[in-house]
């Protein structure tokens, strides 16, 4: 089976958040189990000053449109085994320091890597690569950025090749829906979107949208968030197109690339260590990351660690007020990276300028950094307001950092709670309400098990190392949809 992976993020050469690691991670598993799985993104500015000597030109074609026509290029190299296609066509994608823009902009340059992709599995299999021809079974896209691809195939089966060909939509993150694209798909010579429920909802110019009315089979990143996008509170104005397609919709827990996070083997913390002798090796990383940041080296002194973009969606805005009683009343230290939005930049630093014994604030994006915090930390903070299903809690429990949680989403199927006693269950400690006393609640009890009763605390470290977070069954999963999606269009 050919599937290739329409996205805007793979990493490590584009990402912003977990759609990178999904696009990077998921088609290695996939052809671990036999399926030739290819990734094709946009070739940005930074990818192309990173690793533009690592880039193969493959070919050049011409694709025409409503606004005229376009050279597109095609570069690739292999990532862990993995074909990945790069497209640069100015000037959508070709140079810049960016990787997103305004929506405006985004919204047109992703219409058209959602065409240019499609001419490009059919230039595959003209065999353009100098091969014998390539040509996909399925295509799956992700987000709003390439949702109308299944529209585009929708359109494309008028032509036999197209006609077998299936389309999968995993959606990352319901919040982001690339809204009121209208004007950009008509300069584009984009159709009219016609599906009935599409229409009845007025979304035939969200591209999110109208990838889950057209797409063959579609998906969220987690069981319990696919659950909560049926209601409004989740849903976005969505909520009633995933309701219509319920039949084909399913929530397929994310992975994680369990050697790439290894802390046995990391390279970039301090003292590596396992779920055998975490005890005293995570001690080690704890007392080097107190040092790093000017902070009191003292083993029974509790860390929270935080590693977060700071948007509205991650919960900070009621979650740094009950951050800022615990550190008045305990004698818990602090350490936060992230950014996003400049005020919780602002409100999380006030923490560091008023506790400035006890909290460091560092405002950017670190991923060495991030990993000696899972290293040392002892608690990692993930207050979300919804999260479709999260790598921060997996890496941390990956590494031994407990995580406290809001019960939602991928948070909820992935974090059990403490029973409160010798720890017969539990990988850490999660809270409902969007307060700031439930956060400030949560954390106490979390800070007085780490005091009172640590060996509890240490066995819940040892059951979250030892889970199997690998993507050994979620890719299983997407090879079934990938079947039943194929099934439906070839009965």
């Amino acid at each position: 089976m050919n599937v290739l992976f329409v996205s805007a993020e793979m990493a490590p050469f584009a990402k912003t958040g977990g759609l990178g690691d999904v696009a990077s991670s998921l088609p290695r598993a996939l052809r671990a189990k036999g399926i030739d799985a290819r990734v094709v993104i946009p070739l940005y500015g930074p990818v192309q000053a990173r690793y533009g000597d690592d880039l193969r030109h493959l070919f050049t074609y011409q694709f025409s449109r409503r606004s005229g026509t376009a050279d597109v290029h095609v570069h690739t190299l292999e990532q862990d085994g993995v074909p990945v296609y790069f497209l640069e066509s100015w000037p959508f994608f070709s140079g810049g320091e960016y990787i997103y823009t305004d929506l405006n902009w985004d919204r047109e340059r992703f219409v058209f890597f959602s065409q240019a992709a499609m001419a490009l599995a059919w230039e595959l299999g003209l065999g353009r690569d100098g091969g014998e021809g390539w040509f996909p079974d399925v295509l799956h896209a992700h987000d709003w950025h390439t949702g109308l691809v299944p529209f585009l195939l929708h359109e494309a089966r008028h032509a036999p090749e197209w006609q077998d060909v299936a389309s999968v939509l995993t959606i990352h993150n319901m919040g982001y829906q690339g809204w009121e694209a209208g004007g950009y798909l008509w300069a584009a010579g984009v159709p009219g979107r016609h599906e009935p429920n599409l229409v009845y909802l007025d979304k035939t110019d969200n591209l999110l949208g109208i990838g889950i009315a057209y797409a063959d089979k579609l998906n969220t990143v987690s069981p319990r968030h696919a659950v909560e996008l049926h209601d409004r509170r989740f849903g976005e104005g969505l909520e009633g197109l995933i309701r219509a397609r319920d039949a084909d919709f399913s929530g397929i827990l994310n992975g994680l690339d369990m050697q790439h996070f290894d802390p046995a083997a990391d390279p970039v913390i301090n003292h590596c260590y396992d779920a055998t002798n975490f005890r005293a090796g995570r001690v080690q990383n704890k007392r080097a990351l107190q040092n790093a940041l000017g902070l009191e080296q003292d083993d029974n002194l509790p860390v929270i660690g935080i590693v977060s973009r700071l948007v509205d969606q991650k919960g900070f805005d009621f979650a740094i007020p009950g951050l800022r009683l615990i550190l008045a009343e305990t004698g818990a230290q602090l350490v936060a990276l992230g950014a996003g939005d400049p005020d919780l930049e602002t409100h999380l630093r006030t923490l560091e300028w008023d506790f400035n014994w006890k909290a460091r604030v560092m405002i950017g994006y670190n991923p060495a950094l991030s990993m000696r915090i899972y290293a040392g930390a002892d608690l990692v903070l993930v207050p979300s307001r919804y999260e479709p299903c999260g790598l921060t809690q997996l890496m941390a429990m990956r590494y031994g950092a407990l995580p406290v949680v809001r019960e939602t989403g991928g948070l909820a199927d992935t974090v059990e709670n403490y029973d409160g006693g010798p720890a017969d269950r539990g990988t850490g400690f999660t809270f409902l309400w969007e307060e700031d006393q439930a956060v400030r609640g949560t954390l106490r009890w979390a800070i007085d098990t780490f005091r009172g009763r640590r060996a509890a605390f240490e066995r819940m470290q040892e059951r979250a190392m030892r889970l199997d977070w690998s993507w050994d069954k979620p890719a299983q999963q997407y090879v079934a949809m990938y079947e039943q999606a194929l099934a439906a269009r070839r009965k």
